[in-house]
Order: structure tokens, then C-alpha cells, then sequence
């Protein structure tokens, strides 16, 4: 709230007319009338004054508040969002930078309006000077690599490199792409490979991505196994052949070492004990050992 909503909420809270708070402070009713509504502020020697006859603290009467909650940002966006429907990209713009205005350091607040202000510029057609405003939201998102949380500096390190990438500055991309750490939201890996591509380096961004398939279907078998050993364990034996089928294919489709094809198979039908599809799918099982697999063979 501003310091005149806040001055007539708490007198009114307190139970307070403005004549009486006019009496404790020394000044006139019509003044008291004034502030709250917004026409004139109280002399900065009766705030302190002020603050106590209100039960608060000079902060809270000021609105000095650098952060903002994230339920409090959503709901902002929330109306920014029905404002750009309602009248245009521009006020919602006007509306956006004054709350930036209002909390300067609140970096999720200005990462958030960066990213809405974004996408309205892409989505309204009719909105004049776009690039102004793009330029804008450049500058909101180098403001927020100001911020000390990791994610948000990162965030705002994957849009920067989207935008050095659209304008072909790969040394600017290159650099914020070393400054993303390996863990974390943002694929690094993935952004490496566009910006690889883009380089020319279409091997190099292959070579990449290959070992980013062959990790994930490591993952994707091992995530199989796990959910057949729940399905045998409550014996949900139908459900279980299923993920088995489906860990088969996945092998088969993405071109994985034969032996991977059979193991969950074989795990099904020994938990079973079913000896005679055990020794069916075991013996190519072996089999399939002895084949050296050859990686280069596949297109993937």
C-alpha cells in the first residue's frame, strides 16, 4: 500500500477521526484529509510522530519493502496479464516498469516482468515499437543477473544466450554459457548444442547430443526396471509383462545394445519362477553377449 492508504487504514483501524489524529500532530484536519487522499504528504519531521500514533514503524509506513512473495508477484502478472487483454501491451508496459520502480532489487519481480513483457511483445501482432520494447526486456534481464540466487541468474543466462543467438553475437552467448553450472534447471547441455549448431560445429553438437540420448536411455531402462519390480511385488503380473514389452521395444527403437532387449524379461519370468520363458529369453540373452556392440552403426 502507498503511505496514504496506509495513513487512513491504521487511523481508521485505530478507531481514529481525522480531527483527533489532526489534534496529536499538531496540524489541521484538512491536512489529515490531504494525505490520505494523496494530494500531500506529512512533513518529514512528523513521521516518526506519525508512525507511533499508528502503532508501526517508519518501514512498513513508508512501504519500504524490497521483496515481494511469489504469491503476491503471481497475482501481479495475474492483473498485468488482464490489462494487456483489456487495454494494449503499452499500459500493461507502463504498469509493469512502475512496479519495477516501486521494488528496484526485487530480481524475481523483474525477471518475471522481463519474461511476461516478452511474451506479449511476441504474441500481440498490433503492438508498435516491439523492438523498443524487447530492448526493454534485455535490459530487465541483465538487471536480474544482478541477483545472488543461482536460479534466477541462470534463468536469465539461458534467455540472454537465446537473444546473443538470434543476433549472431556467439561470443557474448559463449560466455554466459560457461558461467551455467552443469547441474541445474537449465539444460546446459542442450543450449551448448543450439549454440554449437549455430557455430557451424554440426559434429561436435551430434557428438553431444548422442551421449545426452544414450544417458537418457539409460535412465529410461533403469526407471522401467524399477516400476516392474513395484508391479511383481503386487502382483500385477499383466501389468508388469507390459513394462517389460515396452523396455524391449524402447531397446529396439533407439538402436541399444542387444542384451538390454531381454533383461527385463528375464527379471519377469525368474521372479515367476517360469522356467520355460526364462531359459527362452536366456539363451540369446547369452547370446547377445558375446556381440560387440557396435555404436556407429546407428544413425542415432
Amino acid at each position: 500500500m502507498k503511505i496514504n492508504e496506509i495513513i487512513r487504514t491504521r487511523r481508521m483501524e485505530k478507531h481514529m477521526t481525522q480531527e483527533q489524529m489532526a489534534g496529536y500532530l499538531g496540524v489541521t484536519a484538512p491536512a489529515v484529509h490531504k494525505w490520505e487522499k494523496g494530494t500531500s504528504y506529512p512533513d518529514i519531521t512528523l513521521l516518526p510522530a506519525l508512525a507511533r500514533l499508528l502503532d508501526t514503524d517508519l518501514n512498513t509506513l513508508l512501504s519500504f519493502k524490497e521483496e515481494l512473495s511469489d504469491q503476491e508477484i503471481a497475482m501481479f502478472l495475474n492483473h498485468l496479464s488482464e490489462v494487456s487483454d483489456a487495454d494494449g501491451v503499452e499500459k500493461a508496459y507502463e504498469e509493469a516498469m512502475e512496479k519495477v520502480r516501486e521494488y528496484p532489487s526485487c530480481y524475481p519481480l523483474i525477471l518475471n516482468i522481463a519474461l511476461f513483457l516478452d511474451g506479449a511483445v511476441l504474441m500481440d501482432v498490433k503492438v508498435k515499437e516491439a523492438e523498443q520494447y524487447r530492448e526493454e526486456c534485455e535490459a530487465l534481464y541483465r538487471r536480474a543477473l544482478e541477483s545472488t540466487d543461482a536460479r534466477i541468474q541462470n534463468q536469465v543466462r539461458s534467455m540472454l544466450i537465446s537473444r546473443y543467438r538470434g543476433r549472431k553475437e556467439y561470443d557474448k552467448a559463449w560466455e554466459l554459457l560457461e558461467a551455467l553450472p552443469d547441474e541445474s534447471p537449465v539444460d546446459k547441455k542442450q543450449v551448448q548444442a543450439n549454440l554449437m549448431i549455430d557455430c557451424g560445429k554440426l559434429q561436435e553438437a551430434a557428438k553431444l547430443e548422442e551421449e545426452k540420448l544414450l544417458m537418457a536411455m539409460t535412465e529410461i531402462h533403469s526407471v522401467l526396471m524399477t516400476l516392474m519390480e513395484i508391479a511383481i511385488k503386487e502382483e500385477r503380473f499383466e501389468d508388469a509383462e507390459y513394462i517389460a514389452d515396452v523396455s524391449r521395444d524402447a531397446s529396439k527403437l533407439f538402436d541399444q545394445w542387444e542384451y538390454t532387449s531381454y533383461v527385463a524379461h528375464f527379471q519377469l519370468y525368474s521372479a515367476q519362477k517360469d522356467w520355460v520363458n526364462t531359459l527362452k529369453v536366456l539363451v540369446p540373452m547369452l547370446k547377445s553377449v558375446t556381440k560387440r556392440w557396435d555404436l556407429k552403426k546407428s544413425p542415432l
